[in-house]
């Protein structure tokens, strides 16, 4: 695929690398009511592993959705938050949980 800075590269195509896939919308609706640390966010996305977590966190750190902070303490705090940036995926990933809901709608109706 070309890079996300060419003209050709579908918008959608940019949206999927940088916060599409199985964990990070996750991963981001919990960080959307604040600061989490690393073992809260293990607790709260079921199924994740400890070395996914880590992955996708500093993916969406190096894309510049999540802020990483460590607290110079002992042992060492580390926690999590959206960027400014980060929020503003808020409004898209709204109107795909409703789609989803839909969507859900819709299969229970086909079924019955």
């Amino acid at each position: 695929m070309s890079s996300e800075s060419d003209p050709d590269v579908l918008p959608v195509h940019v949206y999927i690398r940088v916060i599409g896939g199985k964990w990070k919308p996750e991963i981001l609706w919990f960080l959307r009511k604040g600061p989490l640390r690393f073992g809260e966010l293990m607790k709260k996305v079921p199924g994740i592993t400890q070395v996914t977590l880590t992955k996708n966190l500093r993916e969406l750190e190096a894309d510049g959705i999540v802020i990483r902070t460590v607290f110079p303490e002992i042992p060492p705090r580390v926690e999590y938050r959206l960027t400014e940036f980060g929020e503003s995926v808020f409004p898209v990933l709204d109107v795909i949980s409703a789609w989803g809901r839909r969507y859900v709608r819709h299969k229970k109706e086909m079924a019955e």
